[in-house]
């Protein structure tokens, strides 16, 4: 999406206090009658621009929805001024990956025209969130297939919610996809309601506005209150209300600083790192300065830095971080004594009491690099990770108060699994809740080298963990890991 031509009100979110952060489901609806929103889960629908649209608002008003139309680029000017005048909510703009920059253009000058309204651009680009069995990734140009494995690949949205949340920080980050329907019977029916409740899951869980389809079949069925149609939409409405009673909260806890102007060229290397549970925060590489790297033990920079931030680089480097430069040819602070170890493509400086290493070719195996940062994020700096969970992702965040942390999950299997987490930090209270259960389980944590480790036993799609104080009793100590 050439990322760095959206900046937007670009806000750093280290080294100061963040903005709090949460998503919300918007459910896109095309027929002309709608349910009951109790029935739906939502009160928020955005109706695709139409003959009838104005027609289908003002029903779905009187029901008590708030209103929004979908545009495209060419309609944007026309179909929020129809908004404004029939007292709908706003506007979404939506249209192709190459109309990306020229939407925002547009968004930004329908906002000073129309302050009252909500205008708001839908990203392109977002994937059905499932499990594959293999990865595609570009190679020298080329498209390779990796070999399957026993790790599943997972299709999600993380990267480019993190992607957003950096270079269109005017809004929070707004995504849809289309259906797999090559499918018979889910181009027929629609999808599964665990298809549907996993993607809420995910944009709920990574703190994102989530643009939802609901398939024509279900639609009808919904709206004339059909017994099935009802009945396989119970859980996902109770999943639409799990996430809307998420409280706000800060962005996530990072360790690795990706510096970057630009979207395509790093995509493929940072999903990579988001399906490897790698816990990362993209920085625009032109307005961070030194202090901002504190926050990471590791960064790694896909663009080439100015000579302020080379500077910092070495700072950083001095000071016991870790720096990966990749394919940025041309002289740096760090290189001046060249006394570099080379090793095939990469050229690793000892700078201070830390190191920086320079790869000289993209990154052309987006597995291994992935693999590789892993291992240069040392074990007490990960704020948290799983053991026996292929399909899970986690995202640690801070709590409302110190001493406190929430860990969201989102299992991608679809099937009810067993997760163990191990979480940075020593907490005396560990509660766990899923959508559709009364909060909250409690779980009994064990500490063992300054980590909190617990098992969550029944993870279907989303699941949140809080945590908060330290060890309660004499027999919830903590412990120190030997033979490790």
């Amino acid at each position: 999406m050439k990322a760095w031509r959206r900046l937007g009100l670009f806000l750093l979110f280290v080294g100061a206090s963040t903005p709090t952060v949460m998503g919300k489901v918007y459910v896109r609806w095309t027929q002309a009658t709608l349910p009951p929103t109790k029935v739906l889960g939502v009160d928020e629908i955005v109706i695709p621009w139409s003959e009838q649209a104005q027609g289908t608002a003002a029903t779905a008003k009187k029901q008590g929805y708030r209103v929004y139309f979908e545009a495209s680029l060419e309609q944007a000017g026309a179909v929020t001024e129809a908004a404004a005048s029939s007292r709908i909510a706003g506007t979404f703009l939506k249209g192709s990956h190459a109309e990306e920059s020229q939407l925002e253009e547009s968004a930004q000058k329908l906002r000073k025209k129309y302050p009252k309204q909500r205008i708001l651009v839908v990203v392109a680009g977002g994937k059905q969130p499932e499990i594959r069995g293999w990865l595609v990734f570009n190679k020298n140009g080329f498209l390779q297939v990796s070999s399957p494995s026993q790790q599943p690949w997972l299709d999600g949205n993380l990267a480019l919610v993190r992607y957003e949340r950096t270079f269109a920080a005017q809004q929070t980050p707004l995504y849809t996809f289309s259906w797999d329907e090559s499918d018979p019977m889910v181009k027929q029916n629609g999808p599964k309601p665990a298809d549907y409740s996993l993607a809420i899951a995910e944009a709920g869980a990574y703190h994102a506005d989530l643009l939802l389809e609901i398939h024509e079949h279900q639609q009808k069925g919904l709206a004339s209150k059909e017994k099935e149609s009802l009945e396989d939409w119970e859980p996902v409405r109770k999943t639409l209300a799990f996430y809307e009673r998420a409280k706000d909260q800060q962005n996530e806890v990072a360790a690795v600083g990706i510096l970057t102007d630009d979207y395509d060229s790093t995509y493929e290397a940072v999903n990579l790192m988001a399906r490897h549970n790698i816990p990362y925060r993209v920085l625009h590489s032109a307005k961070t300065k030194a202090a901002d790297l504190a926050e990471y033990p590791v960064i790694v920079a896909f663009a080439a830095p100015g000579k302020e931030l080379a500077e910092a680089i070495r700072a950083f480097a001095e000071q016991g971080g870790v720096a990966v430069v990749v394919n940025q040819p041309g002289s740096y602070p760090w290189d001046s004594s060249g006394s570099g170890k080379k090793n095939g493509a990469s050229v690793t400086y000892a700078v201070g009491n830390g190191r920086v290493i320079e790869l000289a070719e993209p990154v052309s195996d987006p597995e291994t690099f992935a693999q590789d940062v892993r291992r240069l994020v040392a074990k007490p700096n990960v704020p948290v990770s799983l053991w026996n969970s292929l399909t899970t992702l986690v995202v640690k965040y801070p709590g409302e108060k110190p001493g406190q942390a929430i860990v969201e999950l989102v299992n991608y299997d679809e099937e009810t699994t067993q997760v163990q987490v191990q979480v940075k930090g020593t907490y005396g209270s560990v509660k766990y809740e899923i959508p559709g259960l009364v909060c909250c389980e409690a779980l009994k944590p064990a500490h063992v080298d300054g980590f909190t480790e617990f098992v969550v036993p029944n993870l279907l799609n989303g699941g949140r963990v809080y945590l908060e104080g330290g060890p309660t009793n004499a027999n919830d100590e903590v412990k120190t890991r030997t033979g490790d």
